[in-house]
């Protein structure tokens, strides 16, 4: 009984998560991706179902596998979040003139830091791919 509670539970949570990653999609003020990656954390553990729909989105999937699987996201990503953050965040600082645009600055450049610090794919080179088949043959 109690594992059957907790597994609503986090059925519960999982998708209280992706209503919150769907609404920072369209509110600049609220990340997707940190919403959609706990989702993804408590469908793992309730709903091999739902973990499935997440990982196979058209949208967002590629970046919650490679995630997943190694904790990374890719340069190009931070690239596309990087300009999305600046985007929205220059809009909502326009928005709400002398309302809270230091906290908005402030929230962005948090966003930014801890973006550009998580650990990035490593970059295929000519080199890297010679030596790799070098050592195979």
């Amino acid at each position: 009984m109690k594992k059957k509670f907790q597994n609503y539970l986090f059925i519960v949570f999982g998708w209280l998560f992706v209503i919150l990653g769907i609404i920072g999609i369209i509110l600049p003020i609220l990340p997707t991706t940190p919403f959609l990656i706990a989702a993804l954390a408590f469908f793992s553990k309730s709903s091999p179902k739902f973990h499935q729909m997440l990982l196979n989105n058209a949208w967002f999937g590629r970046v919650l596998k490679q995630w997943e699987d190694k904790k990374i996201l890719s340069r190009q990503i931070k690239y596309k979040v990087s300009f999305l953050i600046i985007i929205t965040f220059s809009i909502s600082t326009v928005i709400f003139y002398n309302k809270i645009q230091l906290w908005l600055i402030s929230i962005a450049i948090v966003l930014l830091f801890f973006i550009w610090r998580i650990k990035e794919e490593p970059l295929m080179t000519k080199n890297s791919t010679k030596t790799s088949s070098n050592e195979t043959s």
